[in-house]
């Protein structure tokens, strides 16, 4: 089976999202074997400029909420974060996230292994952590984490042409396909599981899926 999780770094309920598949992939145990985890890309603040902004005000605006919505919502993704054992610290600015994706992109050319820790790694460095996923030292670091070849890795971020048409190609076939929201989990391209689910949730279409014959 195929999955191919399409998401951003700077999405709170990815980081959920993937902390709940994996948990749903752990508990299939031996029938997960055969799964490949693929990351696509999906970019919430496209137009985000380097220096970014301050996520509160960024995100009141954008969505329309006050304080206390605010507030709300970020204890929510606290709360749905721990129980799944991702830890979010405070997240103070928000950036521009296309150098990430197309690190993450070269990550995929050397595997699904790889390109699923550095997304790890560069999830928990911006949601855990706070730091900037479009800084050159934290890329370098996420993929160091993820046990990529540096001076690879360097040459990608530095050559800021290097897979940004393939970035931007696959960004516009999901778009096209109708994904409008991440995360979205689409199976073997044909099924479709939107938003931060439950494991359990995961876990079933997964099953669901390896059962079938079609």
């Amino acid at each position: 089976m195929r999955i191919d999780f399409i998401s951003d770094v700077a999405c709170p309920w990815c980081a959920i999202g993937l902390a709940s598949l994996e948990q749903a992939l752990a508990a299939l145990g031996p029938e997960a074997e055969g799964i490949e985890l693929h990351f696509q890309p999906f970019e919430l603040n496209p137009q985000m400029p380097p220096e970014g902004a301050d996520a509160a005000q960024y995100l009141k605006a954008k969505y329309g909420m006050g304080d206390a919505q605010l507030a709300a919502n970020r204890e929510n993704i606290r709360a749905r974060g721990a129980a799944l054992g991702f830890t979010f610290g405070e997240r103070a600015h928000v950036w521009n996230t296309f150098d990430a994706h197309r690190l993450l992109h070269w990550a995929g050319l050397q595997g699904p292994a790889p390109q699923r820790a550095l997304k790890r790694a560069l999830l928990k460095a911006y949601h855990g952590e706070g730091r900037n996923p479009a800084a050159r030292e934290m890329l370098l670091e996420a993929a160091a984490v993820a046990g990529l070849d540096a001076s690879e890795a360097a040459a990608v971020i530095d050559d800021r042409d290097c897979f940004a048409p393939e970035v931007r190609e696959a960004e516009a076939e999901w778009q096209q396909a109708g994904i409008r929201s991440v995360p979205s989990v689409v199976l073997d391209r044909r099924f479709l599981i939107q938003g931060g689910q439950p494991p359990e949730v995961f876990e079933d279409a997964l099953r669901r899926r390896l059962a079938a014959t079609d």
